[in-house]
């Protein structure tokens, strides 16, 4: 019998929404499943990942399944160019993390964006090929699959493909990077101009079909021949070829020396909960169990959600979690001293909250490192929760750094490349209270990962997963993943209410809160602000995916944030 996998994608999408019991999320509440749940920022990927789980795949393979076919359907952060991290949490109490975050090329440099001046040059630490680091992704999702695969390799890879080969509907989103093309005139934008627009020259409308064929190509390669079809062969050669013609220093040896690293991730507790998060390079793990050690100590639910002096305390969390992060996380790699066991400790939280006066705000003061340049974040990444029949448990978060990474695609090979370079810190020794950090940690080293904010979390209880949550957003990623598990175990929110509630962000440096506009109340904010707390508003803050198992019923509910103008959870 042929396989499901490689029916033409129409009958695939006939065959899932209307001969199969699936529930899809649409609208602001949660999605019950009784059995298999994927959460993503594109319906399709979500699609393509519950079909893996139905057809008795578990959450592993729905993960490989559904990171290859973001990286053809969202292509502003899903790819095969980045790199991430992913922790799993197993229904038998087995849990782990593997982090495939890119790394520095072996000729990189610790000053190589600077100037004569020392100054950043013509922003090449974000745009160009200097900004590109060794991808992950595709490493990453091999070791995982290694691990805890089922399914076959190339069974997970053939939806990406289909995709990649019979197109789909172009997205209003896309409108403004085909614009952008059209725009350029820089020879390394040429293939993404082929890849990107019709003839290389007009934009596709809304709703006309986009296919990517060199995608296809590669992607085959990589279902034949595994992590080698990427890091070694043809695609290798294309990629280097690529790097050499346009001023890049990525190299054949910069690809084949690449691994994916299976890690132990963060673990915390929260009154009855246990907290599982990513380890170093991601600051995300670290800096969220600091925050819920300090906040442990509060009645959160008796201030009342979003409350003045709620947020005043979740705020001095954020302040002190943040100082740290940028004094002491990096790579572990090159960072062997960093103290990590201190830091999420209960005793420094108590040290640290002993510290906040609860009727008035604490100073941020950069002058502690004697003027440190902090790397700007991109808030372009994405994220998917799974959850299969079984009970195990993946999250997941991928990134290309800005969306659609340095918007340069590889000529002949179809992928967009990522410019997490720009997330090191550029100018050694520069750190100041506008935000700017240069702490030695996060220095460029050839092969040393970039420091992250990204935070896939599983909250479990009595050795089971409860909660599965992440977002994209660079450093308000690891805000807004405390603020959702604030909200499901203080606040006695569903999943669904607790990804929409309202969001603030605070990094220590520059001293300011942001509100997301149109979610605090004016009074709020008037007392908020009489504590001596500066605010500012902004758009939207994140794209949570979530999905929480019901200890009692076993029921998984799934949501997707209504930020993400895709994302959807399907499970059935």
């Amino acid at each position: 019998m042929q396989s499901i996998f490689r029916l033409p994608l129409l009958a695939l999408t006939f065959l899932f929404f209307f001969l199969t019991t699936v529930n899809a999320q649409v609208g602001r509440i949660p999605v019950p499943a009784k059995n298999g749940i994927v959460t993503s920022s594109q319906y399709l990927g979500s699609e393509v990942g519950t079909a893996v789980l139905k057809s008795g795949g578990n959450a592993v393979d729905a993960a490989v399944a559904t990171a290859f076919a973001l990286a053809v359907t969202y292509p502003s952060a899903g790819n095969i160019g980045g790199g991430g991290f992913l922790v799993y949490h197993g229904a038998d109490g087995e849990v782990t993390s593997f982090n495939f975050r890119e790394k520095a090329p072996l000729a990189s440099t610790s000053d190589m964006y600077l100037d004569a001046s020392g100054k950043i040059r013509d922003n090449s630490n974000h745009d160009g090929p200097l900004s590109v680091g060794v991808p992950g992704t595709v490493a990453g999702l091999w070791a995982a699959h290694q691990k805890f695969g089922s399914k076959p390799w190339a069974e997970l890879l053939q939806p990406a493909i289909d995709l990649a080969e019979k197109g789909f509907p172009s997205s209003w989103n896309m409108q403004r990077i085909m614009k952008y093309f059209q725009s350029q005139d820089k020879a390394w934008y040429d293939a993404s101009k082929q890849a990107f627009l019709k003839k290389g020259k007009e934009l596709y409308e809304p709703g006309e079909t986009w296919k990517q064929p060199d995608l296809a190509k590669t992607l085959k390669r990589i279902q034949k021949d595994g992590r080698d079809g990427f890091y070694k062969g043809k695609t290798a050669k294309l990629f280097a070829k690529f790097m050499k013609k346009h001023g890049g220093i990525i190299t054949e040896e910069d690809l084949a020396k690449y691994e994916a690293e299976e890690q132990k991730p963060i673990k915390g507790s929260y009154r009855d909960y246990d907290i599982y998060a990513m380890s170093p390079p991601s600051s995300g793990g670290v800096a969220m169990v600091e925050m819920l050690n300090i906040l442990e100590g509060f009645n959160l639910k008796e201030m009342g959600h979003n409350s003045a002096m709620y947020l005043h305390v979740v705020t001095e969390a954020m302040r002190r979690a943040y100082a740290d992060r940028a004094e002491f996380l990096g790579d572990p790699n090159f960072n062997p001293d960093m103290p990590v066991e201190k830091l999420t400790s209960k005793a420094h939280a108590k040290e640290l909250r002993q510290t906040i006066d609860l009727f008035k705000a604490s100073p941020s003061d950069s002058s502690r490192f004697n003027d440190a340049l902090l790397a700007y974040e991109s808030e372009e990444t994405t994220h998917f929760s799974v959850v299969d029949a079984a009970g195990n448990a993946v999250s997941l978060t991928y990134t290309l750094e800005y969306s659609y990474g340095s918007r340069i695609v590889v000529e002949g090979a179809g992928f967009l490349l990522n410019n997490e370079m720009g997330d090191f810190n550029p100018v050694p020794g520069l750190t100041n209270s506008r935000g700017l950090i240069g702490t030695k940690p996060n220095l460029v080293a050839p092969e040393k990962r970039m420091l992250s904010s990204m935070t896939p979390t599983i909250v479990a209880k009595d050795g089971k997963p409860l909660l599965v949550i992440g977002t994209p957003g660079g450093r308000t990623i690891i805000n807004t993943v405390l603020q959702v598990v604030l909200n499901v175990l203080d606040h006695d929110m569903d999943v669904a209410q607790a990804i929409e509630a309202g969001r603030i962000h605070h990094q220590w440096l520059p001293d300011i809160t942001s509100f997301e506009r149109h979610s605090i109340s004016p009074d709020t904010r008037r007392l908020y602000e009489m504590m001596g707390h500066k605010i500012r508003y902004r758009t939207a803050q994140g794209q949570a995916m979530g999905i929480y198992i019901d200890p009692k019923t076993g029921i998984r509910y799934g949501a997707a944030d209504s930020r993400s103008f895709d994302g959807r959870a399907v499970g059935y």
